[in-house]
């Protein structure tokens, strides 16, 4: 009989989680039968979404850059619901420009490169090592099996666009660093799996004209629409069953290639 581990009773950590693809994932875990920390910005909605989803849900306000907001959001996992099974990363942030602007004679912002690659990869791996020190501490399973590490990449990882040289850095080191993350907690049995997702309809693109939206849909092979976070979330909830599934990044992107 294969080891189908069981998201029902597992406790998870969401960064991102008060919206777009961290929220559905929280709102899927809670549903499952799981235990969730809101991990967002003291500014988010996490607090209001917590309180409707229940007893098995908790807000950490937090930046994720931060040793000591992660730290007492992995302190809350444990303190409310006992262990930690399973974190969540979709905390990320985007800016759009070019390396340099020959019209104004202006290069891209340095500080706004750093910043992305901070938050983005800096503060993914803030969360892995911070989370898995709490997973440890965890009985194996059968298989030996003790947590679950998923990050977000994206698509713009491999198919960078004009003006995305810092959230295709930023998102390629997230992709870089899941298989030696794996390696490196293989024998305490906690795995390492990325998704990259292709366009959803998140805060993100929601920003963006009805127009352009739609002519981003089109642009998908099949089905050819926008993403829904709640396919997100199914699919995270499929890796953390799968036992199997290691060091590995998963497009989900509708067969999408983008173009420059």
């Amino acid at each position: 009989m294969a080891n189908i581990r069981c998201v029902k009773g597992m406790v998870g950590l969401v960064t991102g989680g008060a919206s777009g693809l961290g929220r559905a994932t929280v709102e899927r875990l809670v549903q499952s039968g799981a235990s969730a920390v809101i991990v967002d910005l003291p500014s988010s909605d996490g607090q209001a979404l917590a309180g409707s989803l229940g007893d098995r849900c908790a807000f950490a306000p937090a930046d994720v850059t931060s040793e000591a907001d992660v730290r007492s959001a992995v302190s809350l996992a444990r303190e409310k619901f006992g262990k930690l099974d399973l974190a969540v990363n979709c905390a990320g942030i985007a800016v759009a420009v070019k390396t340099y602007n020959f019209k104004k004679d202006v290069p891209h912002s340095l500080e706004d490169f750093q910043r992305v690659i901070n938050v983005n990869i800096a503060g993914t791996f803030n969360v892995i090592r911070l989370a898995v020190g709490e997973m440890g501490k965890n009985e194996p399973d059968a298989d030996g099996h003790r947590g679950c590490i998923i990050n977000t990449a994206s698509v713009a990882a491999f198919d960078g666009q004009v003006g995305q040289a810092a959230y295709s850095a930023s998102k390629g080191g997230i992709v870089g660093m899941t298989l030696p993350i794996a390696r490196d907690l293989a024998p305490m049995g906690i795995r390492v799996v990325t998704i990259a997702p292709g366009l959803f309809s998140t805060p993100l693109l929601a920003s963006l004209p009805e127009k352009v939206r739609s002519f981003l849909a089109r642009q998908v092979p099949f089905p050819s629409r926008l993403g829904d976070p709640a396919e997100f979330a199914h699919l995270v909830t499929s890796l953390v069953e799968n036992p199997m599934i290691n060091g590995e990044v998963i497009r989900l992107d509708g067969a999408i290639r983008m173009q420059p």
